[in-house]
């Protein structure tokens, strides 16, 4: 049983949709708009959400489901975003201002590359959408670049590293230099 039930992770719900005929992911936003990354104060990041999806302001920031383990041995689970303290969102300037004004935000960072930063999180959508366990990877490792082949990650391309044993499909990120990964035990892959 969640602690809080889960809350909405995108808004709108089709801004990252891979069939989108906007490759910047920015169909539901403002023409002038521009990506954006909202730094928030500490532990904000849910706040800004909920502030941004009352004001209409699309945007996205990965929840990961976490297992709490309670002192009398209940287990829990909360929904904890994957890339503590970003938000991102498409916003035009009077959008960017607004989120500053909510005083959640520490600082904001503006993307020199919105179309990678756009596949990549479309990417790790995928990975949480097929609710498989996910591992969040704040160092990344070099290692083989892989596209997954079938299955319903398809067309997903990461790095493949080793952690304990296992072989691990990492997605990344690159704007942050963090990623999620998954473990790799019947994903067919093809290096790149």
């Amino acid at each position: 049983m969640p602690i809080l039930p889960r809350q909405r992770d995108v808004y709108p719900d089709a801004l990252l949709d891979a069939g989108a005929a906007d490759p910047f992911g920015k169909a539901a936003a403002a023409p002038d708009s521009r990506w954006v990354a909202f730094y928030t104060l500490a532990r904000r990041e849910k706040d800004l959400m909920r502030r941004l999806a009352a004001a209409a302001v699309p945007f996205y920031a990965p929840l990961v489901q976490r297992r709490l383990h309670t002192a009398g041995g209940r287990v829990r689970h909360s929904y904890v975003p994957l890339f503590p303290g970003y938000v991102f969102a498409p916003v035009d300037d009077q959008q960017r201002r607004d989120a500053l004004a909510t005083n959640t935000v520490a600082r904001w960072l503006s993307i020199p590359d919105e179309r990678t930063l756009v596949d990549d999180l479309r990417a790790i959508k995928r990975l949480i959408d097929s609710e498989r366990p996910l591992t969040p990877e704040a160092r990344l490792e070099p290692g083989h670049v892989v596209r997954v082949r079938s299955g319903p990650l398809r067309g997903v391309e990461g790095v493949v590293v080793k952690r304990r044993g296992e072989q691990r499909l990492v997605v990344a990120v690159r704007f942050l230099n963090q990623g999620a990964s998954i473990e790799l035990e019947d994903v067919d892959v093809e290096r790149l």
